[in-house]
């Protein structure tokens, strides 16, 4: 990294962002409060609006959003007449999976192989620590040259769509000129990457039911109708047999134009097993970013530990779509629904219901901002030019915004690259990237204030 004063300025408060990312990991954030308490999110929301107070901004709040969830907001005057960037992250996370799993322990941030270890240490609260970097950095060389405002989600992952819903009831209130989203990645790690684009979703729950209560499997299987045979049969008709998604009625061949995934190197990041082919038709890029792709997220069935010989009565899966930009997700809800319903055998009864819902979003990259942020990413990532990519995942947050503020300026950067392992077991965060993009958020703030 060229010498600079934020880049030194950056590298001196890396141990301090340690600490503050091992406290952050700490709190079992998950927003879903049947299986993680409450006061976990709560304490982690506390966490971040006394970072945010301590830097100096003011109005800081707890947002009680729609879903029962709270969101932090601050917002830290700059120079008169400068423009207004809204930065964005979230401190919730994914549950962790099997903790006996993890090599070290879920929400004990662990340096290991010269990356640090944990839930949320990349997806998002090492994005909160990229935000405060970046505006520590610019304190100690001459100030903040913009209007900041910062909003950090409490229920991000589960899709819920609190701070969605609360943003449309309180329009002026994450207003902005430009929204720096620090909830993507890099294509890898070194090569500096902004998204352009992100597929929408839709989760559901589908129940299939067939019987008044479970039979013993001698005495009547065989002729009454099993109602998790019928769940499986419905959710394979969501596949065809090259595995891609099949939703009748959802078009499914659209083409990825920018930067290509080699399908070795996917293969590697998502550590396929040997003699395991990759599903679908198309470039990966294709697959990925510009496809619509079904998951079965979970299913309600007997453990095989305690199994019982028995018909089953009723069963239900948890169902993800992702939707690409250009599909509406209201539309492709709608079509998953009908194609559940209309895939059940035997007379089977399905009942679906909606869970969460976001939009695709498409970004502009001709505007200003891409440029300062070019600019940017080429002094922090020395040699490297910043690269356009997709995202297969979804943040229903960015289309709200850029319905709520045609007029703004929306870029996606952050700390999820491939090994980070987001969502997975042993998630981590490379400190190099966050050391690189604090650096680069810092830059582009100065940049863009610049005009």
């Amino acid at each position: 990294m060229s010498s600079n004063p934020v880049a030194e300025t950056v590298a001196s408060l890396m141990p301090r962002a340690k600490e503050e990312l091992t406290a952050l990991v700490a709190f079992k954030s998950v927003a879903d409060f049947d299986q993680f308490p409450r006061e976990e999110s709560e304490a982690a929301a506390g966490w971040v609006a006394d970072a945010l107070r301590a830097e100096g901004f003011r109005d800081v709040a707890l947002l009680d959003t729609p879903d029962g969830t709270q969101s932090v907001y601050g917002y830290l005057p700059g120079p008169e007449g400068a423009p207004t960037v809204l930065l964005y992250a979230h401190y919730d996370v994914q549950p962790p999976l099997d903790e006996a799993a993890w090599t070290s322990p879920p929400f004990e941030l662990t340096e290991r192989d010269g990356r640090w270890y944990g839930r949320g240490s990349a997806d998002c609260k090492g994005g909160v620590l990229m935000h405060l970097l970046a505006l520590r950095a610019l304190k100690a060389d001459g100030g903040v040259p913009v209007h900041v405002k910062v909003i950090v989600e409490g229920s991000e992952e589960q899709g819920t769509g609190g701070l969605e819903r609360y943003a449309e009831q309180h329009p002026e209130l994450l207003e902005a000129d430009t929204i720096v989203i620090g909830d993507a990645g890099n294509f890898r790690v070194g090569l500096p990457t902004v998204t352009t684009t992100l597929r929408g979703m839709t989760l559901v729950r589908v129940r299939v039911d067939t019987l008044e209560g479970n039979l013993h499997s001698g005495q009547f299987g065989g002729a009454a109708p099993d109602a998790l045979a019928a769940l499986i049969r419905v959710l394979d008709s969501l596949r065809a047999e090259d595995g891609s998604t099949t939703v009748d009625g959802l078009a499914g061949d659209s083409h990825w134009d920018g930067l290509q995934y080699d399908e070795e190197e996917f293969r590697k990041d998502a550590r396929v097993l040997d003699g395991v082919d990759l599903i679908g038709s198309g470039t990966v890029a294709d697959r990925i970013w510009a496809r619509p792709a079904v998951t079965v997220l979970g299913i309600d069935c007997p453990p095989v530990v305690g199994a019982t010989p028995s018909v089953q009565a009723g069963a239900r899966a948890l169902v993800s779509l992702r939707v690409p930009p250009g599909a509406d997700a209201v539309e492709a809800t709608a079509l998953l629904r009908a194609h559940l319903e209309a895939h059940a055998p035997w007379g089977a009864r399905v009942e679906v219901e909606q869970v969460g819902q976001g939009q695709a979003f498409r970004a502009d990259t001709s505007s200003p901002a891409y440029k300062a942020m070019a600019e940017a990413m080429a002094v922090a990532y020395p040699g490297e030019e910043m690269q356009y990519a997709g995202q297969g995942g979804s943040i229903p947050l960015c289309n709200t915004l850029a319905a709520l503020y045609p007029r703004a300026e929306i870029l996606l950067i952050g700390l999820s690259e491939p090994e980070a392992r987001i969502h997975a077991v042993d998630e981590s965060v490379c400190p190099g990237e966050l050391e690189r993009l604090s650096v680069a958020e810092a830059l582009f703030l100065r940049n863009y204030a610049a005009g």
